[in-house]
């Protein structure tokens, strides 16, 4: 080896040192004094003393040394009347829509009430009794993601209710950026109930104060809101999710790529439920001239899997850049026009009288026509533009984070 290319190749793995090093270093920096709503204890305690509360939570309700939230008020005397589960259960283990049963927690028999199904909103007898309902999730800050919902109907129930809702905020996979179309209201629905984009770029706990602030819950009501914030957040850092948000989301490959797969729930092609990489693959039986292969089959986290059982042809994304912060409709694109069925149409049909799913998870039926007329990327992401502008004035009055 010569000398000029030795030299060479010492500054190169000079350079990737340094860069792999100033990653670690930019990204563990501000984690030395950061902590979750649910770590400040020393700040919500005195809040709950002495009061009759619930808890909505589920497996991510953890403190940083893995200690549940539920078992820290019980050690604490805080006196737990119910806990309330949203979709995935209270130990985050059905799969997506799958109904979760009412019950008792083995560990502390308190008493588990779901909030999925058909009780998405706690009832007046419920909710007797208590002063405050502690919210503690961790949210993936996407509009179609069930939880920010769950938190619109406990707010709902607490302001027709005079009960307090506390929120202990957590990280948002995808802050500091906002992106997609804005839901148009004919479209609400339990995953998406306001005019919002699918990326929004707030916290659960910035979110909910939209919500009250804006008076978007039933009849203008407003409930009594209280935030425990972070500290030492930054929205445009990363941080590490202390256990997966629910069974398909398994890691922060899946939860970085699910704001752009999840369009294929709407359609006749897989995203990987029921193989070990959820929302890091797709495909589909009908779209043989993509590369990767794979086969569904029912697992832990995917009972009866969608095209279970079936080769589908799509593609790998598990060694994609690991912080997307754009929405990316390429993958959509390219694969409704790679889809060849004469039988079945690219788009999931409704039953009769209800619109596409896609248009549901879309918050419009543009994007599905758009993409059916072959509209460019670019002019599609044009088209959000608007609404992105609107949505941007709204959301900068709750921001409370640095952006």
């Amino acid at each position: 080896m010569n000398l000029d290319l030795k030299i060479k190749n010492l500054l190169l793995i000079c350079l990737i040192f340094l860069g792999v090093f100033h990653q670690y270093h930019s990204q563990s920096k501000p984690l030395e004094g950061f902590k979750t709503g649910a770590d400040q204890p020393e700040v919500y305690l005195p809040l709950l003393k002495g009061k009759t509360i619930g808890v909505v939570t589920n497996q991510t309700g953890l403190m940083s040394d893995r200690t549940h939230v539920v078992d820290f008020l019980v050690k604490n005397g805080i006196k737990i009347k119910s806990i309330f589960a949203p979709e995935h259960g209270f130990r985050g283990d059905a799969d997506a829509g799958e109904k979760v049963k009412n019950g008792v927690d083995v560990k502390t028999g308190i008493p588990i009430i779901s909030l999925y199904g058909n009780n998405k909103k706690p009832k007046p007898d419920q909710l007797k009794g208590i002063d405050i309902v502690v919210f503690d999730i961790q949210d993936v800050g996407v509009r179609f993601y069930t939880y920010i919902s769950t938190l619109t109907y406990l707010m709902e129930a607490g302001a027709e209710n005079n009960v307090e809702v506390m929120v202990l905020d957590r990280p948002n996979p995808h802050d500091g950026y906002i992106d997609g179309p804005v839901l148009n209201k004919k479209w609400t629905s339990f995953v998406g109930m306001h005019e919002v984009p699918v990326v929004y770029g707030l916290t659960i706990g910035e979110y909910g104060k939209m919500v009250n602030g804006e008076k978007w819950l039933e009849k203008g009501a407003q409930a009594k809101y209280t935030l425990i914030p972070m500290k030492d957040y930054h929205k445009k850092l990363r941080y590490p999710m202390l256990e997966k948000p629910s069974p398909n989301l398994p890691n922060e490959k899946s939860v970085n790529l699910y704001p752009s797969l999840c369009f294929f729930e709407g359609t006749q092609v897989s995203v990987g439920r029921g193989t070990d990489l959820p929302f890091q693959i797709y495909g589909s039986p009908w779209t043989k001239s993509l590369p990767y292969q794979f086969t569904p089959k029912p697992n832990f986290g995917a009972k009866d899997p969608f095209l279970n059982g079936k080769l589908c042809y799509g593609e790998n994304l598990s060694d994609y850049p690991q912080d997307l912060r754009e929405l990316n409709i390429e993958w959509v694109i390219k694969t409704y026009q790679n889809y060849k069925n004469r039988e079945l149409g690219f788009f999931l049909k409704p039953s009769s009288g209800k619109n596409f799913w896609f248009d549901t998870l879309a918050g419009n039926d543009t994007l599905r026509k758009q993409i059916i007329a072959g509209k460019s990327i670019h002019e599609i992401k044009a088209s959000w533009k608007p609404g992105l502008e609107k949505f941007e004035k709204i959301r900068k009055k709750y921001v409370i984070y640095e952006d």
